[in-house]
């Protein structure tokens, strides 16, 4: 039997499953139209598309919650997970898997408890990252020409800093209206810090050099703007100075963390952006006194100090005394000097030319005179006997067989590329050592004592010994003097007044 045969009587309907899903959507949609629910946050989920997914929870059951992609920036503030909200939306039902879900277009944060919690877990995680580090805040200018103020142009706050800037120091202020509480208020906020580095220096519109971010008291609902990320990471990020005032003394938020310098008001944040004119005026004055007397002082003291040693100095004449006398003492020594080192070198060179006798260099070519020779006659028999041999081998080679006949022939012409560059090793040989003797022939010339005769001195001997004085003059008993054309013999006599002269031949010997 069929357990789902019709039975007479039995008017039950049937139903598809999308009939039933689409009547329990109906009815889920129906009954809850519009709700608001409160819970912690559990997993969260942003897909790639850019919806939204998350979790709500308490003690005992877990609601799936989702935001379009187009609803996410209205949402008012992202869930976190841990963070107790107020969500705010429609209920549906998904026929495709049978699940209902919370689509969220509004959420809350539920109490300032959890607010406080939040807060505290978005500063670890930022000083975590070192944003709160002392070492990356940069210093304020002394005197910024132009201050970027981010705050509402309606109210007090913008009011108070004018009239504080005004009263210590006036400087040009660029003002960036912002919403400083509400929804719009953090991206405001972070768009114009990053607006005023956007700024090019110099440009038609100035880049500031200092940002003040403020706004006056409030909740901490009212102040929640200046607690979010995106805030915090713009000022941390800002290349200009930046300093915070956001409520009063004893509000703290985000940014005040973040920013180079906290104010505890606004108005104290106008103090801190510049010095008071006044005072520097007074300053410059009372330094300007100061340095004043300092020159004064200083060119008094170098006056007495002149003074003094101007007492203490000798005369310019007393000074010049000693050096005149050493420049005369110089002058009577200078001719004497010059005369006794030319002396001591004419010595030195005479030394040196009878050192270098024409015997000496003249037996000196002769040896090498016949080491060439020698060589010369060595040769020839030499080459003769090469020659020969290398014909008896060939001759020898011509009985054998044909490799050796081959060898005979390399070796043949190896000995008659060989010939010419004997025959130039040779000729180089002789020609470098004709041109040593020609060196040797030009120094002797050069040095020789003849090259001197030719300027009209003449050498006076006694015998071999060179005679350089009148007492050994006239103790020799014969003097030969050498002149530039030839030598004449001059016999002296004790006995003679007239000396008698015999004009010597001259020397027709010859080196070369």
């Amino acid at each position: 039997m069929d357990l789902f045969e019709d039975t007479p009587g039995d008017n039950a309907p049937e139903f598809s499953v999308s009939e039933i899903a689409g009547t329990v959507r109906r009815l889920i949609e129906g009954e809850l139209a519009y709700v608001r629910v409160r819970g912690e946050v559990g997993r969260v989920t942003r897909a790639r598309s850019g919806h939204l997914y998350f979790d709500l929870k308490d003690d005992k059951s877990v609601l799936s919650c989702m935001s379009w992609k187009g609803q996410v920036p209205g949402l008012g503030t992202m869930p976190e997970e841990g963070m107790e909200i107020i969500a705010e939306g429609k209920m549906t039902a998904s026929g495709f898997s049978s699940k209902y879900a919370l689509n969220a277009v509004r959420i809350a944060v539920a109490g300032e408890g959890a607010l406080m919690a939040m807060l505290e877990r978005r500063k670890k995680k930022l000083a975590a990252e070192g944003l709160f580090d002392e070492a990356r805040k940069k210093p304020l200018p002394y005197l910024p020409e132009i201050i970027g103020v981010v705050t509402s142009p309606q109210g007090a706050v913008i009011r108070d800093i004018l009239h504080r800037l005004r009263d210590r120091f006036p400087r040009k202020v660029l003002i960036w209206p912002v919403a400083v509480q509400g929804e719009a208020c953090a991206a405001q906020v972070a768009n114009a810090i990053k607006g005023f580095n956007a700024m090019t220096p110099g440009g038609a519109l100035p880049r500031p050099d200092l940002i003040i971010v403020a706004r006056g008291g409030g909740s901490i609902e009212d102040l929640w703007g200046f607690n979010e990320e995106v805030v915090a990471r713009a000022a941390a990020d800002s290349d200009i100075p930046l300093i915070s005032a956001v409520g009063h003394e004893t509000d703290t938020t985000l940014i005040d963390f973040t920013s180079d310098k906290r104010a505890p008001t606004p108005t104290a944040a106008a103090e801190l952006a510049v010095p008071v004119r006044l005072d520097l005026i007074a300053w410059v004055d009372s330094q300007d006194g100061r340095l004043s007397r300092a020159v004064g002082q200083g060119v008094s003291r170098r006056k007495e100090r002149l003074r003094d040693l101007v007492r203490i100095l000798p005369r310019a004449e007393a000074l010049l005394n000693e050096p005149r006398q050493r420049l005369d003492r110089a002058d009577e020594a200078l001719p004497r000097a010059l005369r006794q080192t030319v002396e001591r070198h004419a010595a030195q060179v005479a030394q040196l030319s009878s050192a270098i006798r024409p015997a000496t260099l003249r037996a000196r070519l002769r040896t090498e005179t016949q080491r060439v020779g020698e060589w010369s006659r060595r040769l020839g028999p030499g080459l003769i006997r090469v020659v020969q041999s290398r014909k008896d081998r060939l001759i020898a080679a011509r009985l054998r067989p044909a490799h050796l006949k081959e060898k005979a022939d390399r070796q043949r012409r190896d000995f008659n590329a060989l010939s010419p560059k004997l025959n130039g090793a040779f000729a180089l040989g002789l020609s470098r050592a004709s041109e040593k003797v020609d060196a040797l022939d030009r120094v002797r010339r050069s040095i020789g004592y003849e090259e001197t005769l030719q300027r009209g001195y003449s050498v006076v001997r006694a015998g071999e010994t060179i005679v350089t004085g009148a007492d050994a003059a006239k103790s020799a008993q014969a003097l030969e003097i050498q002149f530039r054309d030839g030598r004449v013999n001059v016999t002296t006599d004790a006995a003679a007044s007239k000396p008698k002269f015999r004009k010597k031949k001259p020397d027709q010997g010859t080196l070369f």
